[in-house]
């Protein structure tokens, strides 16, 4: 069982996305990813989109740039979490931000920050502990991994 969905609008957002693939490797969460455009091909979407389902998939990431009408489109189509990721764009990012965060009430979409991906990985992976007691202790060790980072890099040497 796939229990992430990765899409992307399109190849060009793989370098942004493959950061949250790398992280859900690194808790070996399995996953599929997809490059799909909401606009120009609706039916392939509605079939990752039931084919996740169907798969017993968790979470969708999605990112997308520009319009970045992909993670709201998804969220219209299913009531499985979405996670939305705004690729940087030709307006720094901030359209593709704005496009994802303003959804309309009852569709709701998490929105990470401008290219994300490596945070929306670890959202998914936090929604996917809460069942899952496995990740659950790989998620409580990667925090403390990641505080004890912290510390050590902030010692003093006299």
């Amino acid at each position: 069982m796939k229990k992430v969905s990765v899409i992307m609008g399109s190849t060009s957002d793989w370098e942004v996305m493959k950061k949250a693939c790398l992280i859900l490797e690194e808790f070996g969460v399995s996953y599929t990813r997809d490059a799909i455009s909401a606009h120009r091909t609706p039916d392939k979407l509605d079939e990752i989109i039931f084919n996740a389902e169907k798969h017993g998939c968790k979470v969708i990431i999605a990112g997308a740039g520009g319009a970045a009408h992909l993670p709201g489109v998804i969220a219209s189509k299913t009531i499985l979490p979405i996670i939305g990721v705004p690729i940087m764009s030709k307006l720094s990012g901030l359209d593709s931000l704005l496009s994802i965060v303003q959804m309309p009430s009852g569709i709701p979409v998490a929105t990470m920050a401008i290219d994300g991906a490596k945070n929306a990985a670890l959202y998914a992976i936090s929604i996917l502990a809460l069942e899952d007691e496995d990740i659950n202790k790989k998620l409580i060790a990667y925090r403390k991994s990641q505080a004890q980072k912290v510390i050590d890099n902030n010692k003093l040497v006299i």
